[in-house]
């Protein structure tokens, strides 16, 4: 690794530090299996106490829970025989599916082609009611949610989607996402630091363990070692779409393993054609950017920067987490940051991110 490298990369991790981008970060570019480059900087939380960033603090991945949860388990489902991509939602929950949306397969529903809507405050309807009861109330207001296109038609990031896809994964496993994703993918990956935290549950280490979050206005109190979105943290602290905690190393784990198994080197968690078919960009509808769990690098403005290849994978996550995986050149970026801490409205972020990914390409010689 030339040295110059490191202290390019340093330098643009620094910079984003003195320009506020976040409070703490860890970067880890990764290629061809091996850690190139693991660094963290800053504050894992400036507020109650001051604690320092380090290489294994345990992050709120937010968003990432899709790719490397969620879809991960309809993954292996699929690859067992159990579900399939194109049969239609009628057939796939134990409730009545109202008709506009009886039609929406397991394929629209992961490619954010299924017609909800991007986001609701479920929340605000179930934060009074039983808990053990929130969950499937929230999956039956989905299911009364109007789409707001036709299933099919175009592609919109949704939240609701992923939510029923957590509720599809029990119904057909008989497990919890959790109970689900845990025996076949964390575990025997080695994986310790790479969980849900429900929410009544203790939280499994000690606090200064964890990049802090928002000082969220709902809670009154800045957020740390439970989960971050608030309709997540009303259903028990996980749903489909939010609620999974994880480490830069082991994130990395996660995505070198998919790499592994998209190549054909590995066949053990999953067949090789099932994660070609995960990581594939989807045809329809026109013009997406989605593969099944996973974004693809857009023409302009991407995240991934200018540099990354069309065979990549990525996602974001509204706490500042990120992944890009070129497929083709077999580089990984992981970066976690706790950009929301102590407020949501810093999106700095938009700008750094493509930044950051520009460099290292370049430096790593995937230009």
């Amino acid at each position: 690794m030339p040295e110059n490298f490191i202290a390019k990369i340093e330098h643009a991790l620094n910079k984003g530090l003195e320009e506020g981008v976040y409070p703490g970060a860890v970067l880890l570019v990764g290629r061809k299996g091996k850690v190139l480059f693991l660094q963290a900087v800053g504050h894992a939380s400036i507020r109650p106490a001051m604690v320092k960033m380090r290489e294994d603090t345990i992050f709120d991945l937010a968003s990432l829970t899709k790719p490397l949860a969620t879809a991960l388990a309809v993954m292996k489902l699929v690859d067992k025989g159990v579900l399939h991509l194109e049969s239609p939602l009628k057939d796939l929950l134990p409730a009545k599916v109202p008709m506009d949306k009886a039609s929406i397969t397991l394929r629209q529903l992961l490619s954010h082609s299924a017609g909800l809507p991007d986001w609701k405050p479920f929340y605000r309807e179930v934060q009074d009611m039983d808990r053990k009861t929130r969950k499937q109330k929230v999956w039956q207001l989905i299911l009364e949610t109007k789409l707001v296109h036709s299933p099919g038609q175009k592609a919109l990031y949704s939240d609701l989607g992923y939510m029923l896809l957590e509720w599809l994964v029990e119904a057909s496993s008989g497990k919890s996402l959790p109970d689900f994703v845990g025996p076949y993918f964390y575990e025997p990956l080695g994986l310790k630091r790479t969980f849900f935290q429900e929410t009544d549950a203790p939280i499994k280490f000690d606090l200064d363990q964890y990049a802090a979050t928002e000082d969220c206005p709902w809670r009154g109190k800045v957020v740390q070692g439970v989960v971050h979105d608030e309709n997540a943290y009303t259903m028990g602290g996980y749903s489909g779409h939010a609620g999974l905690f994880s480490t830069a190393p082991e994130v990395h784990v996660l995505c070198h393993t998919l790499l592994e198994h998209y190549q054909g080197k590995r066949n053990d968690l999953l067949s090789p054609f099932t994660a070609k078919s995960f990581l594939s960009p989807q045809c329809k509808p026109m013009g997406t950017t989605w593969a099944l769990g996973w974004d693809t690098p857009s023409l302009n403005g991407s995240s991934a920067g200018q540099h990354f290849s069309s065979s990549s994978v990525g996602h974001l996550g509204f706490t500042g987490t990120s992944i890009w995986m070129d497929l083709k050149k077999e580089l990984i970026v992981v970066l976690l940051t706790n950009r929301i801490h102590l407020s949501r409205k810093n999106e700095k972020i938009r700008i750094f991110r493509p930044y950051l990914h520009d460099l290292i390409a370049e430096w790593v010689g995937c230009d």
